[in-house]
């Protein structure tokens, strides 16, 4: 017979193991999605590889084209991209798993809060991808085949190219979650309104940095980058303001 002080622990050992099922079964289920997204979109692979080249292509010049430098590229490229629309197209039901997974273990009003947050975030990453193709990624490659030097043939690996998107959808994506990070700053308490208010010009100067970083060098991907995140930030400090209720007050 099992004595008292021994049921605390069998209880807790037997929650931490429903859990990991709990957690098991919903990873399961957004890889299933993952890999049933993927398998539909393999017979697509190269044509949406020949979408996602077209910001360059129509501004390479006359008689250049991408090419690949090794043996396996044109195969494995296009199916490494319908892996990664694969998780693009698949990410709201990966977030729902994970939110149906954390979300019994939150407060009222932390489910208040997280749950704009996360569909914030996620629609702000695809709204920060599709600014860096439809607008940041014709204008630098409009620079750089501008200077491109005399005698040079602009011709990019189809690998390299695939590369470097992905970084600049990853990059941009993130880039335009300011206000989400502005918000959780204020949730756990670090900035207020009045701080955020304060900083401003320091945010203003730290976006401009980042876009520098960031993107391809030229001045127009750059500013195309920096304003955004400037006009995000004020959206965060307003997002603030009604979504977070002063410490005081809460007191």
């Amino acid at each position: 017979m099992a004595s008292p002080e021994s049921e605390p622990q069998v209880d807790l050992q037997q929650g931490l193991f429903s859990h990991l099922i709990e957690l098991r079964s919903r990873l399961l289920k957004a890889t299933a999605m993952v890999l049933i997204v993927l398998l539909a979109l393999i017979p697509f692979a190269n044509r949406l590889y020949s979408l996602l080249a077209e910001p360059l292509v129509e501004r390479l010049p006359q008689g250049s084209h991408l090419i690949a430098t090794e043996v396996a590229s044109p195969f494995i490229t296009p199916l490494k991209l319908a892996f990664y629309t694969s998780l693009f197209v698949s990410m709201p039901v990966i977030l729902y798993q994970l939110w149906a997974f954390i979300s019994p273990g939150l407060y009222r009003h932390e489910k208040r809060l997280a749950r704009p947050l996360l569909l914030a975030a996620l629609a702000l990453f695809y709204i920060g991808c599709a600014f860096a193709y439809f607008l940041v990624l014709p204008a630098a490659f409009r620079f750089l085949t501008a200077v491109t030097p005399e005698g040079v043939e602009m011709m990019t690996d189809i690998t390299h190219y695939l590369d470097f998107v992905m970084l600049m959808f990853f990059a941009f994506g993130l880039c335009f979650e300011v206000p989400v990070a502005v918000v959780i700053l204020a949730a756990v308490g670090v900035v207020d309104v009045a701080k955020l208010r304060s900083i401003r010009r320091y945010a203003i100067v730290g976006a401009f940095a980042i876009a520098a970083v960031i993107t391809p060098p030229d001045i127009t991907s750059m500013i195309m980058l920096a304003v955004p995140m400037c006009l995000l930030y004020e959206v965060g400090v307003l997002a603030v303001r009604w979504l977070i209720k002063p410490r005081d007050t809460d007191e």
